[in-house]
């Protein structure tokens, strides 16, 4: 994950809270309008009871303490606000502990549709939802624990794991795609891309998922379809060491984009 960010982190107050300007609510409440609207159709039913436990509104920006706490009394997950990107070590101790870190600062009007670095509508609107679910909880606290024990040797190949899943992963129920990647359920580009029909969409297989190359400047040319979130918190009750030596001696599948960033 790379530390370079043109955003600036915002500073608490003494209570914890963060001031959002005019302008900055305008984009969270025009961006909570927009991907409410479709997500009521192509998001999944644990991010949409995610959604309505959390208490999220387009009238205002959400504060880090007042979700950490909503989500310690649903599943015992949390936030954590942090500055913008943080080093991977960090990361994935704050996983490990069943806490997500948020970058409290919120996208420019001219990146509304498509950002690179997490911003807080990414965090709180993408991913929170998610952590009132217990099994995706699960899987995100094996990970870190996983990323933290394997160490910087494996950390690129692993994260291709959280990159096609927590990021951008779909999930069939009722026989129809639903999203719950935050990358695609907070990027109107994203969301309209990932549902069009035009990308591949390929059952989740952990070999193929740690064979996979991707780019984070692009929209996704593939997704994986998970069955459920207990299929994907029981992927990584392997030996995650051997799978990623396995993968490393079978190679990289071909990539679906071009190379140059």
């Amino acid at each position: 994950m790379p530390l370079s960010t043109d955003y600036m982190s915002k500073t608490p107050d003494k209570q914890g809270r963060f001031a959002y300007t005019d302008a900055e609510t305008a984009v969270w409440s025009d961006l909570f309008a927009m991907q409410m609207e479709a997500l009521r159709k192509h998001a999944c039913a644990a991010y949409l009871d995610g959604q309505e436990a959390l208490g999220m509104s387009g009238e205002a920006v959400p504060q880090v303490t007042e979700i950490d706490a909503r989500l310690r009394n649903i599943t015992g997950a949390g936030v954590q606000a942090v500055d913008a990107l943080i080093p991977q070590d960090e990361f994935s101790t704050l996983l490990s502990e069943r806490r997500f870190p948020v970058a409290t600062f919120i996208r420019k009007r001219e990146h509304f549709d498509y950002i690179e670095e997490p911003d807080i509508f990414h965090e709180c609107f993408g991913h929170c939802p998610m952590l009132t679910n217990n099994a995706f909880c699960q899987f995100m606290e094996r990970f870190g624990r996983l990323s933290l024990g394997l160490g910087e040797d494996y950390s690129e190949r692993l994260f291709r794991l959280f990159w096609f899943t927590v990021e951008f992963g779909l999930i069939r129920q009722n026989g129809a795609l639903k999203a719950f990647g935050a990358g695609i359920i907070s990027s109107p580009e994203e969301l309209k891309w990932a549902m069009s029909g035009k990308p591949d969409v390929v059952p989740f297989d952990l070999m193929t998922v740690l064979r996979t190359p991707y780019r984070i400047d692009i929209v996704q040319p593939v997704y994986f379809e998970i069955e459920s979130f207990e299929q994907l918190a029981r992927s990584i009750e392997t030996d995650m060491r051997a799978a990623l030596d396995t993968a490393r001696e079978m190679g990289d599948l071909p990539t679906r984009f071009d190379q140059a960033a």
